[in-house]
């Protein structure tokens, strides 16, 4: 493998990494999330028949 080479290479796979583990720390650092989540009901028209 020629340097320039190399070089693309270990940039590429740097930014890669930085950003996974940047997003991982903000969703693992960020306050108060769970009060943004909504629940979905899943209600289908067959839970209305009786069995």
């Amino acid at each position: 493998m020629t340097p320039a080479g190399l070089l693309v290479m270990l940039f590429s796979v740097g930014t890669v990494t930085s950003l996974f583990s940047w997003c991982i720390y903000k969703v693992l650092t960020s306050p108060g999330e769970s009060d943004k989540l909504h629940a979905v009901e899943l209600h289908t028209p067959d839970m209305d028949q009786p069995d």
